[in-house]
């Protein structure tokens, strides 16, 4: 596959979702922000993820309507904070974020992070509320331990579409994959180039060389072949076509086999209140 060849259809779905996302963390200049979204979309990106604690939905909201593309053709995600959790707080937020976003309803909601004010049975049964009111079009957690996630999926009524969790080839998540496999969730893979870690990787570079890719696509491809979903941050038109042509690259099981036998660890997110 040629990079002329990629459209939006060259992008796998996991149950509707396009696998290849636009992570928008720490993209907090407005003008730079909306670029980026615009950017993305008109290249042929499809899927873009924000956040409350991320200060820019509302240049994300602008990206998407100055984009050349129909909003509904746009899978968006946002997620409720911490501090927001409490069940009326939950839905008066993520109406909140609806306004900034300049959208009707958002196709994925997440809890940012089973923290502070999260309370599964009180926080979800807000978020089911959302889900039957047409908000939100799908539930979503993340930073869930495999237990947190198999007691999320217990306890909401609504069913749980996705868990957001650090991943990449030096954390690679197999216990968290089995569980989601088990449970029917899908998994969407934040800092998924490990905030450049992997670039220096030797097992990386040699599967690179091989197929003439950067490393960021090795590690994007890599992902696509264990089923996850990835939403790499990208500012710079360049880095935003990189990450976009590694929907050409077909890492072969040889290419699999090399970077599942990376030794290296390294969890880049790794606050005090995380769940782990």
């Amino acid at each position: 596959m040629t990079q002329q060849q990629l459209s939006p259809d060259s992008v796998p779905r996991a149950d509707e979702m396009p696998m290849l996302g636009l992570g928008t963390w720490q993209n907090t200049d407005a003008e730079q922000c909306a670029e980026s979204v615009r950017t993305a979309l008109e290249t042929g990106y499809r899927h873009v993820d924000t956040a409350q604690a991320y200060d820019n939905e509302v240049s994300v909201g602008e990206g998407i309507a100055e984009a050349d593309v129909d909003r509904d053709d746009v899978f968006l995600a946002t997620k409720i904070w911490t501090s927001n959790l409490a069940y009326d707080d939950v839905v008066h937020t993520a109406r909140e974020s609806l306004n900034k976003l300049g959208v009707e309803s958002v196709d994925l909601l997440y809890v940012h992070w089973p923290a502070d004010e999260y309370d599964p049975e009180d926080t979800l049964a807000a978020f089911s509320k959302l889900y039957d009111d047409g908000l939100i079009e799908r539930v979503g957690v993340s930073n869930f331990t495999p237990e947190g996630l198999r007691e999320a999926t217990e306890v909401c009524d609504a069913p749980i579409f996705a868990n957001q969790v650090e991943m990449h080839p030096l954390l690679p998540q197999a216990e968290l994959r089995a569980t989601a496999d088990e449970l029917d969730v899908n998994l969407v893979a934040y800092s998924p180039l490990a905030r450049g870690e992997v670039f220096d990787v030797p097992e990386i570079e040699s599967v690179a060389e091989k197929h003439d890719a950067s490393p960021a696509q090795v590690s994007l491809a890599w992902l696509r072949e264990k089923g996850v979903t990835a939403i790499p941050k990208a500012t710079s038109e360049g880095h935003i076509r990189d990450n976009w042509r590694s929907l050409a690259l077909e890492l072969d099981a040889e290419d699999v086999e090399t970077i599942d036998g990376i030794d290296e660890r390294q969890r880049q997110v790794d606050p005090g209140f995380a769940p782990w």
